[in-house]
């Protein structure tokens, strides 16, 4: 999916200084931000919903709700998020802990600034399955399949480069 498909559905979101800021917020290893994940998931969602011929539509809300799926806004890696988890105790502690809450903000934060319906909020706020509710729609099980397999991608590479670090500490 190129840069103009992406911004005939979602033009405004990706001009806003608001979603531009997502590429300060390190995400799936040090070289990736929320920012390229979130395009990257964006891509991946946009060829799903091509591959089952999806209508103009719905294609447009995967797209917005794969682009604001982790619009979050909040430095998940930061001491003061650590300090929020830190206030909570046991199960709580855990149900507390990004995985389990960023889809419900960045769902409650894609509504507020750039009025998504609310299929496309309830994708977001789903798109952690198994760690937030199963998702309902095929919107949301579209957002949620993209972003696993970009997530498990990244992640992947990032424990390479982590690898190849350690590695090169100790035999260097």
């Amino acid at each position: 999916m190129g840069q103009n498909e992406i911004e005939r559905y979602a033009g405004a979101i990706l001009n806003d200084p608001r979603f531009q800021k997502l590429r300060s917020f390190e995400h799936h290893g040090p070289a990736n931000t929320v920012y390229d994940h979130s395009l990257a998931v964006t891509r991946a969602a946009y060829r799903i919903a091509c591959a089952l011929h999806l209508s103009e539509e719905e294609t447009a809300s995967v797209v917005r709700a794969a682009l604001l799926h982790d619009f979050f806004g909040y430095d998940w890696h930061s001491e003061r998020f650590r300090r929020f988890v830190r206030h909570y105790s046991g199960f709580r502690r855990l149900t507390h802990m990004h995985g389990f809450i960023h889809g419900h903000i960045a769902a409650a934060r894609a509504k507020r600034v750039f009025g998504l319906s609310d299929r496309e909020c309830d994708a977001i706020a789903r798109h952690m399955f198994p760690l937030a509710p199963i998702p309902r729609s095929r919107i949301a099980w579209i957002v949620t399949l993209a972003d696993k397999a970009v997530a498990s991608k990244e992640v992947t590479l990032a424990a390479g480069d982590y690898i190849a670090l350690a590695y090169h500490r100790v035999f260097a």
